[in-house]
């Protein structure tokens, strides 16, 4: 399959801060891919010098064959952005705001109405263009954020936090119509968030960055079943603090969190590990009065990775 978008050895630095660090990834065309990372780890940087906002100290980037620093102007028309901060104009309606947008583009006449038209009814906000942004909720607003990156048509859009902020409800909306984009419009897509439930359910593959550099990247599938791991939750009937500290000490467990009488166990495969954790406790004279396995995903690689949450600043 094709390759859109090809990054290698990427830097940015902001003084003596190397944001960006040498990351290299890939995106085949029509691939939803997703760059993960807690706040500060990188992704917008990333995002601003793909899309020509800051210029890289170093590194290559091609999207659709074209390259970044010769052929610039080429690879505008064919970029779409939707910011991590709203860029809308509060006193203007929706069709409004995209005119302007589309103009922008170099969009006119019938053609920039018709793209207005396509692009509202993608994003489901048709029966709402002639009121005035400012009265949209933040999830209609984030709704029309993206459809102002999508009159142009373009072959590749990068999605900064799309759903932040919002409510369930516009979530399911603003994921709906990202897949919808994606499977009629053939837009490949790069999506960046730290929330990981919306990253399972949209991408099909993803990298991980972290302090500037790309971490992990592979299938989401994959990579839960390499790295995920998981959880095992014990509510016992005694003596919660020395069965930690015995089951702390056990190789297989990663890490153990006691709250009151239950012990959380991070470890590599819960159910290779569960036996051994019984029979410690047994031999302890303790009690298991609860057990739940949990299942890994996205997060519980990233904290497999980094020792840390994905949520953290």
């Amino acid at each position: 399959m094709k390759t859109m978008l090809t990054v290698e050895g990427l830097v940015k630095h902001f003084g003596d801060v190397r944001a960006v660090d040498g990351i290299d990834f890939w995106i085949r065309q029509g691939e939803i891919f997703g760059l993960l990372g807690p706040n500060g780890a990188g992704k917008t940087t990333t995002i601003n010098v793909l899309t020509q906002i800051l210029p890289s100290d170093s590194g290559t980037v091609t999207v659709d064959g074209l390259d970044l620093r010769r052929d610039a102007a080429k690879i505008k028309q064919l970029v779409g952005l939707v910011p991590q901060d709203l860029a809308l104009y509060p006193s203007l309606t929706a069709v409004e705001n995209l005119a302007f947008f589309g103009s922008l583009y170099g969009l006119s006449g019938r053609l920039l109405q018709d793209r207005i038209g396509e692009a509202l009814k993608i994003v489901e906000l048709s029966d709402h263009s002639n009121r005035q942004a400012k009265t949209y909720s933040g999830g209609m607003k984030r709704r029309l954020n993206i459809a102002a990156g999508l009159l142009h048509h373009p072959r590749l859009l990068f999605l900064d936090e799309p759903a932040v902020g919002v409510d369930p409800q516009s979530r399911v909306h603003i994921l709906k119509s990202i897949r919808r984009l994606n499977k009629e419009f053939d837009i490949t897509v790069l999506y960046t968030s730290h929330y990981m439930e919306e990253v399972e359910q949209i991408c099909g593959r993803v990298a991980i960055i972290d302090r500037g550099k790309i971490i992990a990247d592979d299938e989401v599938r994959k990579l839960i079943d390499r790295l995920g791991g998981g959880s095992v939750a014990v509510h016992i009937d005694s003596r919660a603090d020395a069965a930690a500290s015995r089951l702390n000490a056990m190789e297989e467990v990663l890490e153990i969190s006691v709250d009151g009488e239950t012990l959380t166990l991070r470890v590599d495969n819960p159910q290779q590990s569960l036996p051994t954790v019984l029979d410690t406790l047994t031999e302890m004279g303790v009690k298991v009065l609860d057990l739940e396995v949990r299942r890994a995903n996205l997060e519980t690689v990233f904290l497999n990775l980094t020792g840390r949450s994905l949520r953290d600043e």
